[in-house]
């Protein structure tokens, strides 16, 4: 009997210590799983900025165990990030604050007369400049031709401006403006209030309107356009279209009532530089009206073509 039941409860043994054996494996997995022990060796490893969670989220969830609370972002980590998180130390993200100072020679020219009257050459210039920062600017303008087709003889005007940034591409302009001219063999001086904008239409053209008040009431205005097309990287074609207009006659300044005069050039510049173009070109000036009897009253010639050779630059 011995021999026959020892078998049996070898094996009725050896079934009960496995099954113990894989039960109370199960509970302290179950255990460690859910209460990991705080005397355990195994102690969880603090992240380094590397182990960190990608944008900063936890694995979604509940989690109570003390791993899931040191994978998150450390207090390590949030300390770094309110240390680099200062926007008071950081640069501004647009500098529209710095002031500049621009010069631009859009003009500087030789034109040869072809008309009649006692001068054979003629000169030309227009130069325009600002200094201040992205609102607020103090330009400078000045103009000045000799035996012209708008004037018989020189004319020679300087602006100084106070400009204000009014909207994406727009600058509104006030400020004075003096103009000198000879008349009769003798210098005349008018100063003048002007009101005007500056700035960049569509299809890139550049557009200047002034409106002229002198200091006996006469009211005149100005109005210029100008593009530039490039041929190559270098080779550019500018066309440039100017009008003047008044509303009383100002004898002794060459302008009659109505519209003035009409210009309309071509020039082709070479830049050797950004900032240094020679051109050559054409120009066309008609004078209209009033302005035509007294610039024929002056020995001018009121239509004329011109040749022209110059320098356009800046900086």
């Amino acid at each position: 009997m011995n021999g026959t039941g020892s078998p049996a409860r070898c094996s009725a043994s050896l079934f009960a210590t496995a099954l113990a054996l894989l039960l109370g494996n199960g509970i302290a997995v179950t255990v460690i799983a859910a209460q990991p022990s705080i005397e355990s060796p195994m102690t969880p490893i603090k992240p380094t900025e590397t182990d960190a969670i990608p944008n900063g989220k936890a694995p979604a969830g509940p989690t109570d165990s003390k791993a899931s609370v040191t994978v998150g972002p450390s207090a390590m980590q949030e300390g770094r990030l309110s240390k680099f998180f200062s926007p008071g130390d950081w640069p501004a993200p647009v500098n529209d604050q710095e002031h500049r100072l621009f010069t631009l020679v859009d003009v500087l020219e030789y034109r040869p007369r072809t008309g009649g009257g006692e001068s054979t050459n003629d000169y030309r210039w227009d130069i325009e400049g600002w200094y201040g920062g992205d609102y607020n600017r103090l330009w400078f303008k000045s103009e000045g031709q000799q035996d012209t087709a708008f004037k018989a003889d020189y004319d020679v005007d300087f602006q100084l401006l106070y400009g204000r940034f009014i909207q994406k591409h727009y600058d509104f302009q006030i400020g004075p403006r003096v103009e000198t001219q000879t008349f009769r063999g003798r210098n005349v001086t008018r100063g003048l209030g002007v009101i005007g904008i500056e700035g960049l239409v569509p299809y890139n053209y550049e557009f200047e309107s002034a409106l002229f008040i002198d200091q006996n009431g006469a009211v005149s205005a100005r109005l210029s356009l100008t593009k530039d097309m490039l041929l190559t990287q270098r080779l550019i074609l500018q066309t440039r279209f100017e009008t003047n207009a008044a509303v009383q006659r100002v004898e002794e300044f060459t302008t009659g009532s109505g519209l003035n005069n009409l210009e309309f050039g071509v020039r082709l510049r070479y830049e050797i530089r950004r900032e240094f173009a020679p051109y050559a070109g054409i120009s066309l000036d008609r004078s209209f009206g009033e302005t035509a009897t007294l610039v024929r009253q002056e020995g001018g010639d009121p239509s004329q073509i011109r040749f022209v050779v110059g320098v356009r630059a800046w900086f």
